[in-house]
């Protein structure tokens, strides 16, 4: 069933006004007039003014075409009447015909328009006791007139409503879109702290817990060997209390404070052979070259957590580490002579075991468009290779971070 176009309260108001107005001049006019049928005149059209009346007071009739087309039907039926019995009746066919283009389907609406006009006409004709072309001007130029103000009133509500939906859908679309970029925004920041916090807090943690069971197991024969390895423990849990509170605030990392990518990963390697039985050697090949803040950040990050890992799996007793200024890229290197494993055979990442340092060293490089390779096989040691673009230009800061 097709719903009634809407109309404002103003309008309504107008068109009962306007039909209280016709039938209060009918009878005026009647009385006026000392027409013969008065009486009956003002009999017909006070039915017809509680008939119109109904209209209004009944819902039912504003949400149903067949109940508005069975009310229009009576006040068509008693306005006939009166047309019959006055001339006066004739103007009435104006607010009919509002009526019936709100109440009716388009083509009903119109059929009853013109079937009004043309009883307005007639009976109009018949009380003058002939025809003229004036006397169809009238009625004529009103539903013409009638016909053009609804139709012209519904496109332009149907556009309105048009409009208020695509708003609607625009206003939905934002919200989802605004939901959809603050999901994504914590998801990136999680996962930032996630590479922080395993390459900062977990390796630190790691290489305490190595140094303290070297210290357990110099007692009490070694206690000048157990005492260094709690000062490198506690000199280890001051750094990565710094690169905590750091990393939080989303800071230049104090391994890079005062320094550069090279030096840093130098004083790296020297640490590194001095708190654990491995020789980590540092070398550096090119012409260093500036680099966004992003990408010392990233292969600091990636050498610390190679080195962990040797450190931690892979019992060697070297690890050389080089950064390469190419033309185009900076490449860091990390090969060890440690038992080594089988790369596509990695077990899953397990809270309690780890496992999320090659998983996150992978995505720090694709963050900032850089590669990620890695060579091993069971007993012939390991080689990590991080390639990023060189060039600032290529990516910024803003753009990425680790």
């Amino acid at each position: 069933m097709s719903t009634l176009t809407p109309t404002t309260r103003a309008l309504a108001w107008c068109l009962h006004l306007l039909v209280i107005g016709l039938l209060a001049l009918t009878v005026v006019r009647a009385l006026g007039t000392g027409e013969s049928r008065a009486g009956l005149i003002v009999t017909v059209c006070t039915a017809l003014g509680v008939a119109y009346a109904l209209g209004p007071l009944l819902p039912r009739i504003s949400d149903s075409r067949r109940a508005a087309a069975l009310w229009l039907g009576v006040v068509g039926a008693i306005w006939l009447v009166l047309l019959v019995l006055t001339a006066d009746a004739v103007w009435l066919a104006f607010p009919l015909y509002f009526l019936q283009l709100h109440l009716l389907p388009r083509r009903g609406g119109l059929m009853s328009v013109v079937a009004t006009a043309v009883a307005a006409i007639t009976a109009f004709s018949a009380h003058q006791g002939a025809f003229a072309a004036a006397t169809a001007i009238g009625p004529a130029l009103g539903a013409a007139v009638a016909v053009a103000v609804v139709w012209g009133y519904q496109a332009l509500y149907r556009e309105s409503e048009q409009r208020r939906q695509l708003i609607e859908e625009l206003t939905t679309t934002r919200a989802d879109l605004a939901a959809a970029q603050h999901t994504a925004g914590v998801l990136a920041e999680r996962e930032r702290l996630a590479r922080e916090i395993h390459d900062t807090l977990a390796q630190g943690l790691s290489s305490i817990q190595l140094l303290l069971r070297a210290a357990e197991r110099a007692l009490p024969a070694r206690p000048e060997a157990a005492g260094r390895y709690i000062d490198q423990a506690r000199q280890t849990s001051v750094d990565n209390l710094a690169e905590a509170r750091r990393f939080v605030a989303a800071l230049t990392p104090p391994a890079l404070e005062g320094t550069t990518l090279a030096g840093a990963l130098e004083r790296l390697c020297a640490t590194t052979s001095t708190q654990h039985p491995l020789t980590a050697r540092f070398h550096l090949t090119g012409e260093p070259v500036p680099l966004p803040t992003a990408h010392e950040v990233a292969l600091l990050r990636i050498a610390q957590s190679a080195l962990s890992n040797t450190v931690r799996h892979a019992h060697a007793t070297t690890a050389e580490v080089t950064l390469s200024y190419l033309d185009d890229e900076v490449a860091l290197d990390v090969v060890d002579d440690g038992t080594g494993f089988d790369p596509t055979r990695l077990p899953a990442p397990d809270p309690a075991t780890g496992g999320f340092g090659l998983a996150a060293m992978r995505a720090r490089t694709h963050a900032l468009g850089g590669t990620l390779s890695i060579e091993s096989a069971p007993g012939r040691g390991s080689a990590l290779a991080a390639q990023l673009p060189a060039h600032p230009a290529l990516r910024t800061d803003d753009e990425a971070q680790p």
